[in-house]
């Protein structure tokens, strides 16, 4: 047993730990580090963030502690007990704004308040309640931080903060921080085609330094200054400007593709970005990389500059935004497919125009620079040909638009821009335009199991698909209640397309629901398409309700097969749709459309990447042009099999339509 004199020094010596702690260089505790508007997006998601740095030589145990945005409530993110934080360590609070977040451990938690942009107060408090720290924060730069200088000692007020010229969550800060940002400046000479070059000229705001790169990186204080008499373009060239200002924080870096070339041939696009963000074996994401997960596969987006020029050679658009990687299986090919998104910390949400032929929307919040991924080799078009053909059908699918590519000013070779699937993308096709309605649609692929989910939730789907493997649909009630939830002309029109195509990758379905409505299918990803007359994919579609689940719920089209009625009218259908859509005319005149746009560009395409020759490429035509030129004739037979059709059934449905396609769709 201690003698009463030392167990009073030990529970002095308790008694103050804490105290030192806190009392060393004023705070131990601090809010080292904000961002309010956060440009670093990973899954499609981006959340705001404060960081919490260490500054003792001791552990401070966090349990309890609070962070908040609200005076009133300032418990609205509470840290898990066991939460310590080391000597000169560092913790996140991913700052969400979603309810439904789970707090997190060791040095990453969630709060379900966000930050915002504008400026607001941030109070930690202590397990007790007692104010650690009250901080204001001033409008926030776009993918700019806000904290301390590294070094900084006493207690901090918000006077000691500033801008950030680099984040630097979860490391040492930099060492001088600024109350401002210098202005943009300004190229006055536009971006574009130059057959003879150009001399471009730019403006600079009063007392700054405006410096240069051309090969795509973001300009520094060791750039080269920008020429007052301006900067002579003798080749194609991605330009990039930044300007600079002593104690300010740069100007955002302003970019332009000047394209020294003859003839434009089509729409381009044209990307710049530093090398970091692309090519690094640790961060590029079109390369493989070094680590177990593949950098093309991490969904992470990082900046990036994107200019369209139309047809006419015109710019639509010049902003900032992100991309990443996209595709599956087809990310390994060398030139890749790559999503680009308009987001707000890099200026604008949107893309405030639109290259899509056959739509009427004013913007886009994401685009996709299709590789024709397994096509890649082949026709490069088989993709967009057919799915042109669902054009005043009734069913959502990508319309797209055949352009050429830039990278840093090289040129990266022949892409398909399309429609990026997501509730953008649905909203504009179904009319939705509050944005809390937007946020409520669902969007699921395959099966629609949680992994399959891309937005929204999956329960009602599931219930759906369900109900129709488990209950008969000639009962009135139990096709009542499909028929509430399900868009039956959508679901027969898609199974017909992709029977009628021969999409042999099956698993490329989707659904959606928007809030009120029933759930739709959509026509997605259907370029493995007229390469054979045999049944494939008709056996995935047309099997047993009962039958085992491939690649997607086969249930719904099944049971309703089972109702006569509904046999009747999918039947009828696919005749329809034999009779007009893939009459050989109408579908000829599509893949005509987009050879004329390919066959000029291809030569260089294939110098670029060496994927084929175009010698085979022709051959490679004639072969699909065969497929879908003769595949519609077989459908009735394939039906008949697949659905124990009697050969007047077959008549019946199909006999005008084949008498008609043995002179249209004739070998």
């Amino acid at each position: 047993m201690l003698k009463k004199p030392y167990a009073l020094l030990l529970c002095l010596v308790c008694l103050l730990l804490p105290l030192a702690a806190r009392a060393q260089d004023g705070q131990a505790i601090v809010i080292n580090e904000i961002m309010a508007s956060n440009g670093m997006y990973e899954k499609e998601k981006s959340y705001d963030w404060v960081e919490l740095y260490n500054r003792s030589a001791q552990t401070v145990d966090l349990s309890g502690w609070r962070l908040s945005d609200g005076k009133k409530n300032l418990a609205k993110f509470v840290f898990p007990k066991g939460t310590k934080l080391k000597p000169g360590g560092y913790l996140t609070v991913y700052c969400t704004g979603e309810e439904d977040v789970a707090p997190g451990t060791s040095s990453t938690f969630y709060a379900t308040f966000s930050l915002k942009a504008e400026g607001e107060t941030l109070y930690l408090s202590d397990a007790a309640g007692e104010r650690v720290q009250t901080l204001e924060f001033p409008r926030q730069y776009g993918n700019v931080s806000w904290g301390l200088p590294s070094g900084f000692a006493g207690v901090p007020t918000a006077a000691d903060y500033g801008y950030l010229a680099h984040f630097s969550r979860a490391k040492q800060n930099d060492p001088v921080v600024y109350s401002t940002r210098t202005e943009e400046p300004a190229l006055l000479t536009v971006g574009g085609f130059y057959g003879d070059g150009v001399t471009v000229q730019a403006s600079c705001p009063e007392d700054a330094v405006l410096r240069y790169t051309t090969d795509g990186e973001t300009p520094d204080e060791a750039s080269l200054a920008f020429p007052q008499e301006g900067l002579a373009i003798a080749k194609t060239t991605a330009l990039r400007i930044r300007a600079f200002r002593e104690n300010e924080v740069p100007s955002v870096t302003v970019s332009a593709t000047y394209i020294v070339e003859s003839e434009q041939l089509t729409p381009i696009v044209c990307l710049t970005t530093d090398d970091k963000y692309l090519f690094n074996k640790q961060t590029g994401a079109l390369v493989k990389g070094t680590g177990e997960i593949p950098n093309y596969d991490k969904e992470l987006e990082y900046p990036v500059n994107i200019e369209y020029y139309n047809a006419q050679g015109v710019c639509e658009i010049n902003q900032m935004g992100t991309f990443t990687a996209s595709g599956h299986s087809a990310r390994q090919n060398v030139q890749k497919s790559i999503a680009l998104y308009a987001r707000k910390p890099y200026g604008k949400d949107s893309f405030a125009f639109n290259p899509f032929p056959t739509r009427d929307y004013t913007e886009y919040h994401a685009l996709l620079l299709r590789a024709a991924n397994s096509d890649f080799s082949a026709t490069r078009l088989r993709d967009i040909v057919a799915s042109s053909l669902a054009e005043g059908q009734g069913i959502l699918y990508q319309d797209h638009v055949v352009i050429q590519v830039y990278i840093n000013g090289q040129y990266w070779g022949h892409y398909n821009l399309r429609e990026k699937i997501n509730k953008y993308f649905v909203a504009a096709y179904e009319g939705v335009s509050e944005e809390e309605d937007i946020d409520r649609i669902d969007i699921l692929a395959r099966t629609g199991t949680d992994r399959f989910t891309q937005h929204g939730d999956n329960a009602d789907w599931l219930e759906l698909a369900d109900f129709c493997k488990k209950n008969d649909l000639n009962i009135p009630e139990n096709l009542a209640y499909v028929e509430q939830r399900l868009d039956i002309d959508s679901l027969f029109t898609h199974a017909a397309y992709e029977i009628i195509l021969g999409n042999v990758d099956f698993t490329n379905v989707r659904v959606y629901r928007v809030p009120g409505g029933k759930w739709k299918y959509l026509l997605f990803d259907v370029e493995a398409c007229w390469r054979g007359l045999d049944k494939t994919p008709l056996e995935y579609y047309i099997k047993p309700v009962s039958g085992k689940i491939q690649g997607f719920r086969h249930e719904p089209l099944n049971a309703l097969l089972a109702v006569p009625e509904y046999k009747d009218k999918f039947l009828r259908r696919v005749a329809e749709l034999l009779d007009t859509v893939f009459v050989w005319e109408n579908v000829e005149a599509h893949f005509d459309a987009v050879i004329a746009q390919l066959e000029p560009i291809l030569p260089r395409h294939i110098d670029r990447w060496h994927n084929m020759k175009l010698k085979n490429w022709q051959t490679n035509i004639t072969a699909t042009k065969y497929y879908a030129r003769v595949r519609p004739k077989k459908i009735p037979e394939l039906l008949q099999k697949a659905m124990k059709l009697t050969n007047a059934e077959v008549e019946a449905y199909f006999g005008d339509v084949l008498r008609k396609m043995e002179v249209t769709n004739a070998k």
